[in-house]
């Protein structure tokens, strides 16, 4: 079996293949996303896709390249989103830990188990980014607006489901 180091073009386990490509596809929808939509007079809620990869990364290979790559992700997204600098490499890398924590409960679980383990993980992300913008601002934010963004993100699980599968088919170590 040839390994490429492209995303959809084989089962890699470069780190372009793994880290590189996804976390551009991540920018790009990032940017594309942020237009101004407005259904029926209300905005479409923001998913925040790196949220989807720090939790796929932990399960298939924990190193020290995710925590890097997750932590100048955050930073674009504080930048992009004109927030506070720090508090999404804050949350993204709390999910992070989170994860690698229970890494070996969650490896080899079905679909709706996983699912409920990124629902987890991602609550968590919103959980440490809604007490640090309550602390910062002195007021709570919206948690109508949380909820949205939270449901939008629960919707990319299937993207870290197949970036999980795709890698435990091509590591030997998950066979």
């Amino acid at each position: 079996m040839t390994a490429t180091s492209g995303f959809g073009a084989g089962k890699s386990m470069s780190p372009i293949g793994w880290l590189g490509v996804p976390i551009f596809l991540c920018a790009v929808a990032t940017i594309v996303l942020a237009t101004p939509v407005r259904i029926l007079g209300f905005a479409i809620p923001q998913p925040v896709f790196p949220l989807a990869l720090a939790f796929a990364w932990a399960l298939i290979r924990p190193s020290v390249l995710p925590p890097f790559v997750l932590l100048v992700m955050g930073l674009f997204l504080d930048v992009f989103w004109g927030g506070e600098p720090g508090l999404w490499p804050l949350c993204f890398l709390s999910t992070y830990a989170a994860v690698l924590a229970v890494r070996r409960l969650i490896l080899g679980q079905d679909f709706i188990v996983m699912w409920a383990s990124y629902a987890a993980a991602t609550a968590l992300a919103f959980a440490v980014g809604y007490g640090v913008m309550a602390m910062i601002a002195g007021a709570f934010p919206s948690l109508i607006a949380l909820g949205w963004q939270y449901f939008a993100t629960l919707i990319l699980f299937p993207f870290a489901h197949r970036l999980v599968g795709r890698f435990e088919d091509a590591d030997v170590r998950f066979r």
